[in-house]
């Protein structure tokens, strides 16, 4: 089953979200949020305006330049200064435009739609890891509140015991000490209680930080834990840490084209009006300006040879990048497997076993044959066992929700 079937759609569509959201959020809604609205994904987001807005530009011709000047003004010689007198004595007005070759503008408009890709695939992992960073957050504070219960359970179920604990003392039938040990215990039960609140407090707080509402109250079930690895590895080509390494590589190409086309000529166009004494005449002139790249040993090569080794660099960190997410996605299942064998041998082994203990132990109690002692020691275990196996789903879920939400099918 596909791990999408439990995770949210989270397609970027309709408005964003409110800063605030005073309503209870469910696991889809939380990821959602996070994934429409956290700063960094609308930081992204402008980043991907701003160069979609400037990739026309890239291919455009220069701004034009508007001459203007007087030429063939006497300096000397009977004419010195009589600039009316001079036939050839012309106030000078005219347009020249550049013209780079075509090499370069193709270069200069793959380097845009390159930048355009790197600020994509930005915004993909900034949204990927708002969606992860809400998603581990409300699975933190749903199993803080679960441990925070199941503490609550297994000190309620006590609560009969210790009542009985006055008559015992007076019939002799349990040690004065044994008060003395069911309130320590209480004590260490008080003492994990503080560190689930202070890591249902903390989990509160990390989920406030991506989707905006300051005090965020967790609703509904934890997401199913199934995991879809076929899914999952044929999303990795599209992951966001691909794409900006192919970005890159794309950007190194343009930057490759574009020195190798430093060594064709660019041309400039010129026209200019020149306005003479009216018994003259005007004139009109017309030119070309074409560049010579003639030193390409000490100009245009040196750049192309550094440009070439920088296309390398960024194939090399495509490559790279691949294996390491690979790596990644491989470890990543590979977790996802033990914590679900560490849930089922919790489940199946350790907290019937546990459970049994404490049964026997309080039908020892109540038989004479055990202590108070026995009976704290055995809850105590019951309940760690009992903390441990939430623990352990808690692992899976995040585990299973890293995978789904990191290497899944990304928002586009």
């Amino acid at each position: 089953m596909s791990p999408w079937k439990w995770l949210c759609p989270l397609v970027l569509s309709g408005a964003a979200a409110a800063s605030a959201h005073a309503e209870p959020l469910t696991f889809d809604d939380a990821v959602r949020l996070a994934g429409e609205a956290a700063p960094a994904v609308q930081a992204q987001a402008h980043a991907v305006r701003a160069a979609t807005a400037a990739a026309p530009a890239a291919a455009a011709l220069p701004d034009p330049r508007l001459t203007f000047g007087v030429e063939n003004a006497p300096i000397s010689g009977p004419m010195a200064g009589r600039f009316g007198d001079e036939p050839m004595t012309m106030a000078r007005i005219g347009l020249m435009q550049e013209v780079p070759n075509g090499a370069k503008r193709r270069a200069r408009t793959a380097a845009a739609q390159a930048e355009i890709g790197v600020a994509r695939a930005g915004q993909a992992q900034a949204s990927l890891e708002a969606r992860l960073g809400a998603a581990l957050a409300w699975l933190d504070l749903h199993y803080a509140r679960r441990r925070l219960a199941a503490l609550d359970e297994v000190q309620a179920s006590l609560e009969p015991l210790w009542k009985t604990l006055p008559s015992r003392l007076a019939s002799g039938s349990a040690r004065p000490g044994e008060t003395v040990e069911a309130d320590q215990w209480r004590a260490e039960l008080g003492d994990q209680r503080s560190a689930l609140r202070a890591a249902e407090r903390k989990a509160r707080a990390e989920l406030a930080r991506w989707v905006g509402d300051p005090a965020p109250e967790p609703q509904g079930p934890a997401p199913s834990l199934a995991v879809d690895e076929a899914a999952l590895s044929a999303g990795l080509r599209q992951h966001p840490a691909i794409r900006q390494a192919e970005a890159g590589r794309v950007a190194a190409d343009a930057g490759l084209a574009a020195a190798r086309a430093e060594k064709r000529p660019d041309w400039a166009i010129e026209a200019a009006y020149q306005r003479r004494d009216p018994a003259f005449g005007d004139m009109v002139s017309v030119g070309v300006t074409v560049s010579l790249p003639l030193f390409a040993t000490r100009r245009q090569d040196p750049v192309i040879t550094a440009r070439t080794a920088g296309l390398a660099q960024a194939r090399a960190e495509a490559e790279a990048a691949r294996r390491r997410l690979e790596a990644e996605f491989r470890a990543d299942l590979a977790e996802h497997q033990a914590a679900g064998e560490r849930l089922a041998r919790s489940r199946d082994a350790l907290l019937p076993l546990a459970r049994k203990r404490a049964d026997l132990e309080v039908a020892s109690y109540a038989a004479g044959s055990a202590g108070m002692t026995e009976v704290v020691s055995a809850f105590d275990g019951l309940a760690r066992t009992k903390l441990d196996e939430i623990a352990r789903e808690a692992e899976l879920a995040r585990a299973a929700a890293r995978l789904a939400i990191t290497y899944g099918s990304p928002v586009q």
